[in-house]
């Protein structure tokens, strides 16, 4: 693969906000990769959670990429970094885990990215090593490359200065760290999402040339929408696609995805080159491929990362049985989920039993299922998007 392919590749997917910080960082990389030797690359993960899906592996796929092209991976765990908590994407101070809760968090954090990421080329560190040796000194020093203003103008602390919000001091600090990660590293190549800009342009390439580097490359990866096809992939909305869901579930959620999102999930999560997606979106728009059998082909690939190849095809044998062999109906009523609607409510508002005792009785009789999966209790969230069941033969289409 020539300079210009790997490019190509590695831009793939890439979201900066404006077309000239995206036009420097390309033209950066391909200088880069002229110089003929692996790059150092990075993207680090703050382990605030146990509870992964699609959208936290974007970074890890790109990655990969870099992987397979022959440089030099880091994936880096936030243990100190995640004792501040990042305020990049959230309207409000997160609250701070203590070590163990980040320590156990860690362990899931290493054995779900190795899914994506080859084990034997990955170096696995911890931000612990070089942040918790910085003094006070050392945090002044780095703060003085940076104005108060410059985080006030962010989006998120701009809007909770005007709602009167809190901004506390420990929130600035985050950034500061993270760049200072790049220096520690001596990074060539920096990965995150583009929640994370400011953390990486901004402050990561300013320490390092501050520090006598070269300042890094920032390849800022698209945010992944769910399973709605619009917001952000969120556990708390209800539209994520979980890792350790299995083969079927995957599957299925994945097929529950609108057309017009396949775009995006073919450039941030298969491992398709740009050339084959061109190709496929080709197809689709000129009438060649139907959009069923293209999304089936999407789904089959990202379960085979995660699972492989035999689960990912008994996966579409079982959802071919189910949905294609007229098990249920091509066409039926369709429902808008509202946030912090139970299976129950859906039922009743949809009107798909009589009364709330005829519901509570499919439940006990185990005839109300998900996406071919049978649904236990009534006053859980409402899972996901996708087809329910009610019945034999009531069934509605859950967006």
């Amino acid at each position: 693969m020539n300079i210009e392919e790997q490019v190509e590749l590695l831009m793939q997917g890439t979201e900066y906000g404006d077309e000239d910080t995206k036009k420097a960082m390309t033209a950066e990389l391909r200088a880069r990769l002229a110089e003929g030797r692996p790059l150092r690359v990075y993207c680090g993960y703050d382990p605030t959670s146990t509870d992964l899906h699609l959208g936290h592996t974007i970074s890890m796929r790109k990655l990969r990429q870099f992987q397979d092209l022959g440089h030099e991976v880091t994936f880096l765990i936030g243990s100190y970094t995640a004792l501040v908590g990042d305020p990049s994407d959230k309207n409000k101070a997160r609250p701070i885990l203590t070590e163990a809760q980040v320590a156990e968090n860690a362990k899931t954090y290493s054995d779900q990215a190795f899914r994506v990421l080859d084990r034997e080329k990955t170096q696995v560190r911890y931000n612990g090593e070089w942040l918790s040796e910085l003094s006070l000194l050392d945090l002044i020093r780095l703060g003085q490359n940076f104005t108060v203003q410059q985080f006030l103008a962010r989006e998120n602390f701009a809007k909770r200065l005007e709602k009167g919000e809190a901004i506390y001091l420990h929130e600035t600090f985050y950034a500061l760290m993270q760049g200072y990660d790049a220096v520690a590293m001596q990074t060539d190549v920096q990965v995150g999402g583009s929640d994370q800009l400011f953390n990486i342009i901004v402050a990561g390439r300013k320490l390092q040339e501050a520090l006598g580097q070269k300042p890094l490359v920032g390849i800022i990866t698209g945010i992944l929408p769910g399973t709605d096809g619009v917001l952000r992939m969120s556990k708390s909305i209800g539209n994520i696609v979980p890792i350790n869901t299995g083969a079927d579930d995957m599957y299925g959620k994945l097929m529950s995805i609108p057309d017009f999102a396949m775009g995006v999930y073919m450039r941030l999560v298969t491992r398709w080159s740009p050339g084959e997606i061109d190709s496929l979106e080709r197809e689709l728009s000129e009438g060649k491929a139907h959009p069923r059998d293209v999304k089936m082909r999407l789904a089959r690939e990202i379960v085979s990362i995660f699972y492989g190849d035999a689960d990912a095809a008994l996966a579409q044998e079982s959802f071919v049985k189910m949905f294609q062999q007229k098990e249920i109906p091509d066409e039926m009523p369709e429902f808008q989920l509202q946030p912090g609607q139970t299976v129950l409510d859906v039922i009743l508002a949809a009107k798909l039993t009589a009364s709330r005792s005829d519901a509570k009785r499919l439940f006990d009789q185990r005839g109300v299922r998900l996406d071919g999966e049978t649904i236990e209790r009534g006053d859980i969230p409402f899972p996901h998007p996708g087809v329910i069941q009610v019945g034999k033969r009531k069934f509605l289409r859950v967006k």
